[in-house]
């Protein structure tokens, strides 16, 4: 199973879907703000990747800029950064992509070159 969480109105999306799709990868798709990642989800992943816990933050977003979280996270642990995730798809960076032994964040061309 490859799991295909996004945002349907992002551009960026769009494109790593088209992406994989023209590669013939299978995905089952999941929109992230009608079903945003948990918090259990978000730990998971994040022990599983190479990624600090910075790269699940979509740091360009409204809410991440209006909210001064890239100031705020620094006093903020990890199970606090999981817990603020875990409550608004917005401010999860997209797309994610879940394979049997990949987590890839964002559209990493190199890295869905590998599948």
């Amino acid at each position: 199973m490859n799991l295909f969480i996004w945002y349907p109105k992002c551009s960026t999306c769009k494109s790593a879907k088209e992406y994989l799709e023209d590669k013939k990868v299978n995905l089952t798709l999941r929109d992230i703000i009608t079903d945003n990642p948990s918090k259990e989800e978000l730990s998971n992943w994040l022990n599983n990747s190479n990624y600090d816990i910075g790269k699940f933050f979509n740091t360009s977003g409204l809410i991440y800029k209006n909210n001064n979280l890239k100031e705020k996270r620094i006093n903020m642990s990890i199970e606090e950064q999981l817990n603020l995730l875990s409550t608004n798809g917005m401010l999860v960076k997209r797309p994610i992509l879940i394979t049997n032994d990949k987590i890839i964040v964002g559209f990493d061309r190199k890295e869905y070159d590998k599948l």
